[in-house]
């Protein structure tokens, strides 16, 4: 018996595995027609040969048991190093989102920086390198975040999970599979309308709440389903809305100072380094920041396949998507800052490790004035931002089978659009503090720092952003397969065309925005930040002053005001439009008896990067700046041809152990904004980020190794070894760059202008010497390890047990790491079911990890470990309805950044709380 009808019984299962919302645990039927459209061809989600599916008759799917089985079932049966999760998975086990679900996977981590999981790495490679495919197509993703860099890793947490039926993990590529991934390429399945019965109607309702913000938001999906009598035209239909409160707080420092720099200008502190209490290369914060990130988000999303298959020879979809998410947040920073004057500093105690970890700040508060000067300076940044993605896709794919032979063909569009806005209000306090690296800042004088009189505008009223962000995806795919007797399946050839456009602008309103005091801005009383007292802030780092939200920010800066946008070095800085196309073709050889089986290819792809954006002469300040040759809005185009080659061979040792090589070599480009002349800055801090339009795709040759002991049909252990060897490898680099401070008339007019002046940063017109990142060729890369997992059903018992470890180390040419991988990540996620009650519980843990920095021109900073236990309980009434309860990070885990691999130095730590969300969930 061929290994390709075990396959296809995979592939089928898969096809039937309802979303999330469904819970299906009872038995679930289809025939062999039902899984005609499954050829194995260049588009992602084919997988099988249709001509066995006579084999198969009905699949039930029954439970967490069953739909762990089906898992198996796929990364048993495929060419390549797979795994595999269904809907089951994901309904299940504890997961808000896909990415939740993706961690349960060997060698899948997540990073937590935002709480709701954006970002996943796979191999301990930067989310930006792997690849995300909806039913064989990308979904074009707009910027959510303002102020965020771009980045191409999928962020999972925008797309509802409900519209899935399962997915697969590519750990190896093969030569059909689109390129553009070093770490994996994650294929997700949608739910097709003639594999599931005809007026299958299911859904959930729910509501979450997070103990932190102490608030609930309610959720909501519907699935229906319909076909005609002989099963020639389907339709689906999924609808979903879901809301989500979020808050994160905690602490945030920005840079830090040599005490010998105070020393020099503070007798006090000269005299404590004469003393012996301090040394000259002892490292002052140069300001605690309480960061206060409030958001609560809406996402709605419609999804319709519409499937005709008037015969066995002919099967086309339509596929329709439509999702709206509404992401308006508010972020608050109150930040006193001692490196801002150090005339005010009259103590500062060292705490080991060359860290100065307290201090005591003097100066006078000023009263009802948006004019002060003092030698302690308090800033209190409020960030009202306005983010509503409207997302758009439609998708058609069709297969014609012959004699042997089949074509495949997909095309289709896809678009993202976000007009997101920042209103900023920047309050002054000129009080005194003692503050500490660990427990945050104290004002010394409580009854005047918490009276609203005291805090106003200091010279510069505030200002509007407006960054409209667009992303479009175009695609077409054509595949001709023809199958053969014997060792040899079939012959698979196929190319494909996809052109992505990414553009973004900025234009800042900062003239006409009045100076105000916090009562007229609209006082709201004072703080009390649990998520800061989780991290072990105490005092006025959690019981402060505060406006009274968003919308007090945004009336503020707009109401009746007349802005007037003076401010064109950030508009040529933050505009920049790139386009890239792929062009590919490729040729696979799949073979295969009861012993070995696997697959030789080879792809080549032609793609071609043209970006633009503005080259501005230092010396233009002004909208009416006339540029010289070779400035302006300038463009530039760079062509690169890659062929890759891919191998993978499975070699069934014995009827239940498998092992597996393949060897490959792959291609990823850096971020869309990265390719652009553009320069994004931080006119306060003088940080800033710059692309670089000549940069080279990412190359990879890698190699991957895999023993699987299938010792049951719901159990595994596979061992895993992978490496990969980075020709080129994308780095950012730090230099320092004279440029002209876009927001200099309004600095100018305040302390910290005064104080970019004398400290040499910045000349009296605004020319300021900024530490720019910016991407470079970096050379080669190594990126090497293994992954254990393990997975059983405890006989009758219900008990089960789901476990994997993975190692993955990584280095430069330089010797650093690469980014977001950590050298030891592990799951732990035992489950229970029987009858009619569901239990599981899922532990996972990830080292420390290098990531990019918080702002534009951050410098990098390391993640600490981190802790993630969720747990989840269900209860089924009958075949009908059912109730889950799923608990998200129960341990609070705090997530924490350092500069520097030493981790002495704090750069952030924050707190997002739990998550709890009560599902009914039904079927009929």
């Amino acid at each position: 018996m061929s290994h390709r009808k075990t396959l296809l019984a995979a592939s089928i299962i898969a096809g039937l595995c309802l979303s999330m919302s469904l819970q299906a645990q009872d038995a679930t039927q289809t025939n062999s027609a039902s899984s005609n459209s499954n050829t194995q061809s260049a588009n992602p989600q084919q997988q099988a040969n249709p001509s066995q599916a006579k084999q198969l008759e009905a699949v039930t799917v029954v439970g967490i048991r069953a739909s762990l089985q089906q898992s198996l079932e796929t990364k048993r049966n495929a060419d390549a190093i797979v795994d595999a999760i269904t809907a089951e998975d994901i309904g299940k086990f504890p997961a808000t989102n896909v990415a939740e679900a993706l961690a349960q996977i060997p060698g899948v981590t997540l990073d937590r920086l935002f709480g709701a999981t954006q970002r996943v790495s796979i191999d301990g490679i930067d989310p930006s390198l792997n690849l995300a495919f909806l039913d064989g197509h990308p979904v074009a993703q707009a910027m959510w975040l303002y102020g965020d860099s771009p980045n191409r890793g999928f962020n999972y947490s925008l797309l509802p999970p409900e519209i899935l039926g399962s997915l697969e993990v590519y750990k190896s590529p093969e030569a059909r599979l689109p390129e553009g991934s070093l770490g994996g390429t994650v294929i997700m399945h949608t739910i097709q309308p003639l594999d599931v019965p005809s007026n299958t109607l299911s859904g959930t309702s729910g509501v979450n709440y997070n103990d932190m913000v102490d608030k609930n938001r309610p959720n909501a999906s519907v699935f229906y389903a319909w076909h005609t009598a002989d099963k020639t035209f389907g339709v689906d239909v999924s609808l979903q809305h879901y809301e989500q409160k979020t808050d994160r707080q905690g602490q945030e420092i920005f840079g830090y100072t040599p005490v010998a720099n105070i020393a020099a200008v503070n007798p006090a502190i000269a005299a404590q380094v004469a003393a012996g209490q301090l040394h000259p290369y002892d490292q002052m914060p140069n300001e605690l920041n309480v960061a206060n990130f409030e958001q609560t988000e809406k996402r709605s999303s419609v999804l319709v396949n519409l499937q005709y298959r008037p015969n066995d020879h002919f099967d086309s979809t339509l596929s329709l998507l439509y999702m709206v998410d509404r992401l308006d947040n508010l972020n608050v920073s109150l930040y006193p800052i001692p490196a801002f004057d150090f005339a005010g500093i009259s103590r500062l105690a060292s705490g080991g490790n060359n860290i100065v970890t307290s201090g005591t700040q003097v100066g006078t508060p000023c009263f009802n004035t948006t004019s002060c000067t003092s030698t302690a300076q308090s800033f209190m940044d409020n960030d009202a931002r306005k983010s509503f993605i409207r997302t758009r896709g439609a998708d058609w794919r069709g297969t014609y089978k012959g004699d042997g032979w089949r074509v495949f063909g997909q095309l289709g569009v896809s678009t993202s659009y976000n007009d997101i806005s920042q209103a900023f209000k920047e309050l002054f306090y000129g009080g005194g503090f003692n503050w500490n690296i660990h427990n945050g800042f104290n004002y010394t004088d409580l009854a005047t720092a918490n009276n609203p009189q005291y805090w106003a505008d200091n010279n510069f009223g505030g200002n509007i952003g407006y960054k409209p962000y667009k992303a479009r995806d175009q695609y077409g795919q054509f595949d001709f397969t023809k199958d053969f007797d014997g060792f040899l399946n079939n012959v698979q050839v196929g190319a494909r065309w996809a052109a992505h456009w990414e553009s973004q602008s900025l234009m800042i309103f900062n003239e006409g925005v009045p100076n105000m005091t916090l009562n007229q801005i609209g006082y709201g009383g004072l703080t009390n930040l649990k998520g800061a007292s989780d991290v072990g802030l105490s005092g006025s780092s959690v019981r402060h002053v505060q406006t009274q939200g968003f919308d007090a920010i945004y009336n503020a800066v707009l109401n009746g005001n007349v802005l007037i946008a003076n401010d064109p070095v950030d508009y040529w800085d933050n505009t920049f439009n790139v386009k890239q196309e792929n062009t590919a073709a490729y040729g696979q050889l799949n073979f295969g008896n009861d012993t070995v089986h696997g697959n030789l290819g080879v792809r080549w792809v032609q793609t071609k990067i043209s970006s633009w954006g503005y080259n501005v002469p230092s010396t233009c300040t002004t909208w009416n700046c006339v540029f010289p040759p070779g400035f302006g809005y300038v463009g530039s185009s760079s062509t690169n041809d890659n062929w890759l080659p891919a191998l993978n061979v499975a070699w069934n040792v014995m009827p239940d152990l498998i092992l597996r090589a393949a060897g490959s070599e792959t291609v990823a480009y850096a971020p869309y904004n990265q390719y652009a002349p553009y320069f994004e800055a931080n006119d306060t801090v003088l940080t800033a980020t710059a692309g670089n339009p000549n940069l080279k795709p990412y190359r990879s040759v890698n190699g991957d190794l895999s023993a699987e002991w299938y010792f049951n049909s719901e159990s595994v252990v596979a061992i895993s070894g992978f490496y990969k060897n980075v020709l080129n490898y994308v780095v950012n680099a730090a230099t320092t760059q004279g440029r002209q401070n876009g927001s200099w008339a309004q600095l100018i007019q305040g302390p910290t202008g005064q104080m970019l002046v004398s400290n040499g940063s910045c000349t009296l017109t605004g020319f300021c010497q900024y530490s720019v990142s910016a991407p470079i060729n970096g050379g080669r890369a190594k990126v090497k390890g293994a992954a254990i997992s393990y997975q059983q059903a405890f006989g009758d018992s219900g008990f089960g047990l789901r476990a994997n470890y993975t190692y993955s180390d990584s280095s430069t040419h330089s010797g650093g790491p690469l980014p977001y991988n950590s050298k030891n990540s592990y799951t732990l996620a035992p489950y229970f079911e029987k009858g009619p009650y569901t239990a599981s519980i899922s532990y996972n843990y990830r080292s420390k990890y290098l990531a990019g920095g918080y702002v534009a021109g951050a410098p990098n900073a390391y993640t600490d470990s981190y802790k993630e236990l969720d747990a989840s309980a269900g209860y089924k009434f009958n075949d009908h309805f059912s109730l889950t309860f799923d608990m998200l990070n129960l341990l609070n885990s705090t997530y924490k950044q350092f500069y520097g691999s030493s981790m002495t130095q704090l750069a952030n730590e924050y707190s997002s709380g739990r998550e709890y969300l009560l599902q009914a969930h039904f079927k009929l």
